[in-house]
C-alpha cells in the first residue's frame, strides 16, 4: 500500500513534535530515508530552528550527507542534493546514526502510515491517544457474597473434578 516516513522533533524543552507520511510511489528504503530526513527537516525550518541535531538508523544515508562515503547511486544523488541546500538553513546541524532499536517511535509511525489509504482530500481518519490509570475490568468485578475468594471453585474443581 506503499511506503511510510516518520519524524519526530524535540525541542530543547523535550516537546515531541511526530510526523508521518506516506509515500505513493515505489522507491526502495535507502529514497524513504531521505524522504524522512528532509521532511523532519524542513518542519525544522518552519519552525525557525537554528541548531538542529539529526538521527536516523541508516548507516548509508548518514555517511552520504556528511559527505564520509561518495553517493553513488543516481537515484539518491538528488535526494542529497536537496538535503544540502536544507542545511544552509541553520548555523549548526549534525548528522548522527543511532541504532533502529533507538528510533522506534519514528518507525512506529512510518509503518502506520503505510497503513491507511489516504482519500483525494489527503485526510486520515484521527488517531485519538490517551492514557489509561486503571484497569477498566476492576470496577465490573463484584464482592462474592458467600465470602469465599474468586477462585474458590475453580481450585474446587481442580481437586475434586466436580462441578459446583
Amino acid at each position: 500500500m506503499g511506503h511510510g516516513i516518520g519524524a519526530i522533533l524535540i525541542s530543547p524543552e523535550n516537546q515531541y513534535i511526530s510526523m508521518t507520511a506516506k509515500l505513493c510511489f515505489n522507491c526502495m528504503n535507502n529514497i524513504t530515508k531521505y524522504k524522512a530526513c528532509a521532511m523532519g527537516i524542513k518542519a525544522a525550518i518552519e519552525s525557525k530552528a537554528k541548531i538542529l541535531n539529526v538521527y536516523g538508523d541508516l548507516v548509508l544515508v548518514i555517511h552520504q550527507i556528511r559527505g564520509e562515503w561518495e553517493t553513488r547511486d543516481q537515484k539518491l544523488i538528488p535526494y542529497r542534493a536537496y538535503i544540502m541546500e536544507l542545511v544552509e538553513y541553520f548555523d549548526f546541524i549534525g548528522f548522527h546514526h543511532i541504532l533502529r532499536e533507538d528510533n522506534q517511535l519514528a518507525d512506529a509511525l512510518a509503518t502506520l502510515s503505510s497503513m491507511f489509504k489516504i482519500n483525494q482530500d489527503g485526510v486520515l481518519p484521527m488517531i485519538q491517544m490517551k492514557s489509561h490509570e486503571e484497569s477498566a475490568y476492576c470496577h465490573l468485578i463484584e464482592e462474592e457474597l458467600d465470602g469465599k475468594s474468586w477462585y474458590f471453585d475453580i481450585k474446587h474443581y481442580l481437586k475434586t473434578r466436580e462441578y459446583p
